[in-house]
């Protein structure tokens, strides 16, 4: 008998810590993973992400101002996720304004045919056929000072899935499509949110190949406003036609000068 009372006290003991064992393993995990305090300083964004956010608009940042930067951060894969309202961070709140309606401006002529939308100035593009959204707003990287990507209505004109640059040190241009002269719709590897292109329209990878698998050659491109940086709004290239006119014709046939790129174009 005090042998049984025994056994069944091993195991009620057994199963109380089994019970008890995992909850505070996940309690200690949880407290060593938990991000700590939000100490991140006042950052250059901060009243358009206060605005954003529906935060006191003051431009100081505050524990609760910081703590609700990083959750924007965390939930739109900005990295690092520590409540700073840099210039990353503001990229992807403009991004994340748009996705709603990218044109409420009314600035991308709105056209029974698909139309790829280039915004230099918000830094971000989208296409639209009609007033319809098939290619939600994503951020981009248009051309520095000197090298601004050019403003005016265009097509794609040409298309080449592995591009590379010979004048670039043959830097890889992937998922390529070319709409000015050389500028382009790639890929690339790099950071979109600091610096400038040579004149292309730069997206991430993974936006370069849904565009690639959404447009078509002699699609519309219509490109409009000023990189925040740049000092010069050029005036649109020679023979780009106005919104107003109509769907573009069929290619040429042949290779007329100023419409086929050489092997590797120039600008990236």
């Amino acid at each position: 008998m005090a042998s049984s009372r025994v056994t069944t006290s091993a195991v009620a003991l057994g199963l109380l810590l089994g019970a008890l064992l995992p909850t505070g393993i996940a309690r200690a995990t949880a407290a060593a993973t938990a991000p700590g305090p939000c100490t991140a300083g006042t950052g250059p964004y901060q009243r358009e992400l206060e605005e954003h956010l529906k935060l006191p608009v003051d431009g100081r940042q505050t524990p609760a101002g910081c703590e609700a930067v990083r959750i924007f951060q965390s939930r739109n894969e900005v990295r690092p996720a520590d409540g700073y309202a840099g210039l990353t961070t503001y990229r992807t709140m403009l991004v994340v304004e748009a996705r709603a309606n990218p044109n409420a401006a009314g600035n991308c002529p709105v056209r029974t045919y698909r139309v790829a939308c280039v915004d230099l100035t918000r830094q971000l593009m989208w296409v639209q056929t009609g007033s319809r959204v098939v290619y939600a707003p994503v951020p981009i990287r248009s051309g520095r000072d000197g090298h601004e990507t050019r403003t005016g209505r265009f097509t794609v004109y040409w298309r080449d899935l592995d591009h590379y640059s010979d004048l670039y040190a043959n830097a890889p241009m992937p998922y390529a499509q070319f709409f000015s002269d050389g500028q382009a719709f790639h890929g690339t590897a790099g950071d979109l949110f600091t610096g400038g292109s040579h004149g292309c329209v730069n997206l991430r990878l993974a936006d370069a190949q849904r565009l690639w698998n959404t447009l078509a050659q002699d699609d519309s491109v219509y490109v409009w406003g000023v990189k925040p940086g740049t000092e010069r709004r050029l005036r649109p290239a020679a023979g780009a036609v106005r919104p107003a006119d109509g769907p573009p014709g069929p290619r040429p046939e042949g290779p007329p000068e100023g419409r086929t790129p050489p092997p590797n174009p120039g600008a990236r």
